[in-house]
């Protein structure tokens, strides 16, 4: 063998592995406010959260409504780092994190509850059932109607004690944001009704969102 051919050769391969591997990375989507969009250059997102619909009962738009207004889909999102002395990076103010924003402690609690012992937060798939099973608690613990996006994300911010509590009623902010989500929820909702047939193909059959 040319032993000039090596280097050439390794990095043809580190060339190639990494292809493999950024090609199952998903970026964010190039247009978050278009559920049909999303769905497209994304389509194994669909059929993740068509499952979490199926298992959980919260329409897909709720889901992902929900899930633009955590973290505009971005896989890695963390609550910005406080500041010391005013200069200085500091602590997170919780340990929120991934697709979801969802806690440490709640994390471990959706594995342990959906056996889902092996989810990832920065995992799409993982994420969406995450948001299925929360609102499902709410609808549980609160009688939350799971078409219901506005008061589905107030006790997904407060949680579901909060919720019950009314800790949500003095903060106008988050029940602006409550809304927002709602309204979003409400769009995706129609433009699922435009395309969703697409990616019912292979299911064969269209399953429009009850709203």
């Amino acid at each position: 063998m040319n032993i000039s051919l090596i280097p050439a050769f390794k990095k043809q391969m580190l060339l190639c592995i990494a292809a493999i591997f950024f090609a199952g990375c998903t970026g964010i989507p190039r247009n978050p406010k278009n559920v049909c969009e999303i769905f497209r250059e994304n389509q194994d997102w669909y059929r993740n959260a068509y499952e979490s619909y199926q298992r959980w009962g919260v329409p897909v738009p709720v889901m992902m409504a929900i899930m633009y207004h955590e973290s505009g889909f971005r896989s890695d999102a963390r609550p910005p780092r406080t500041k010391c002395l005013f200069i200085f990076p500091g602590p997170r103010p919780s340990t929120a994190y991934g697709y979801p924003q969802a806690l440490d402690s709640t994390w471990a609690n959706y594995k342990q509850s959906a056996g889902a012992w092996g989810a990832d937060r920065d995992d799409f798939d993982d994420a969406v059932d995450f948001v299925g099973w929360y609102c499902y608690r709410s609808y549980v613990e609160c009688g939350i109607d799971r078409k219901d996006a506005y008061n589905l994300y107030l006790a997904y911010h407060e949680g579901q004690r909060g919720f019950r509590e009314g800790t949500y009623l003095n903060k106008a902010w988050l029940k602006q944001t409550a809304a927002a989500v709602q309204s979003r929820a409400d769009f995706y909702a129609e433009q699922m009704a435009g395309c969703e047939k697409e990616f019912q193909r292979d299911r064969g059959g269209c399953c429009l969102w009850p709203f």
